[in-house]
């Protein structure tokens, strides 16, 4: 389990996470994203449709216990996280959708993510001391919302400001998974190589899977290849960091470290998968580029 310490730390930088996240936009930015808004809905439906779902079926098929499939569907119930903005931007998706998206469904988060975690997790049968409290996930995401407030008013007051808040929201979510990494796997690791294969196939399960869904939901709703990419990459990676924090807020003890075993280790994977994801959607990305510029010179 995290210290007292770790947990104040962990807020702190979730803070400044959401300040960076807020000082990446616009008030402007809605007004525009709004006029049209498909891409938007289609990754809100992957986001809150899929995800959910499918930590729920992957917490049933593999009969997961009351604690791991409690982590497992936390961790499927949370908004985007701004480490989707980093890989987005190095594949060379549509970087103002990522953002919009992580941010939209952080908004959306304060209503969606208590009603889901309690939904899917009653009908896992996940009850009793291993419940998560609706009003305990509903606090800690409204006190988030105050610094990406605050960071949006700050863009639209300095642009330069807001443009280094935002660089350093990004950064901080990478580092955060290192941090989380760093001082929870060492001391826990007898714990990680007396686990069973499921936990670790769960945790590397959801983020892959995820991309994967997104993307065919994404075509199938008519979003074009670059833009079903970035949807994908949205939908994968989930606010790890934010799901560690309401579980450090929840549990205590024993239980605390039983929970936590899953939305640490999927922080973890999901870097690594997401960069191998990345490096073949810029393949892609390049490919397409490289055809569309040879098809001008063709006309031309």
């Amino acid at each position: 389990m995290l210290t007292p310490f770790e947990t104040k730390l962990l807020g702190v930088m979730m803070m400044v996470i959401m300040l960076g996240m807020g000082a990446s936009l616009t008030f402007r930015d809605f007004l525009i994203a709004f006029k049209k808004p498909k891409g938007i809905l289609v990754g809100l439906l992957c986001q809150y449709g899929i995800m959910p779902f499918l930590g729920y079926m992957i917490a049933v098929l593999l009969g997961l216990p009351p604690a791991l499939a409690v982590g497992v569907i936390l961790m499927g119930c949370m908004p985007g996280g701004t480490t989707s903005n980093i890989f987005t931007y190095f594949s060379k998706g549509v970087l103002a959708l990522s953002i919009m998206m992580t941010t939209v469904s952080t908004l959306v988060a304060v209503a969606m993510v208590p009603w889901l975690i309690s939904f899917y997790s009653g009908l896992a049968g996940v009850t009793g001391e291993f419940a998560v409290p609706a009003s305990n996930v509903a606090q800690v995401l409204l006190v988030l919302l105050v610094p990406t407030i605050i960071g949006m008013v700050l863009r639209k007051v300095n642009a330069n400001v807001g443009a280094t808040i935002e660089l350093l929201g990004s950064m901080l979510g990478v580092f955060v998974i290192l941090f989380l990494v760093v001082s929870w796997i060492p001391r826990n690791y007898q714990l990680l190589l007396s686990s069973h294969w499921t936990v670790f196939f769960a945790s590397v399960a959801l983020g892959l899977i995820g991309m994967l869904l997104g993307y065919g939901l994404s075509r199938l709703l008519k979003q074009d290849s670059n833009r079903s990419r970035t949807i994908s990459l949205e939908t994968g990676i989930q606010n790890g960091p934010l799901a560690v924090l309401i579980v450090t807020l929840t549990f205590t003890g024993e239980m605390q470290q039983q929970v936590l075993l899953i939305p640490v280790l999927y922080s973890l994977f999901i870097v690594l998968t997401s960069s191998a994801v990345t490096v073949w959607f810029r393949a892609i990305s390049t490919r397409e580029a490289l055809a569309r510029d040879a098809a001008k010179v063709v006309v031309a």
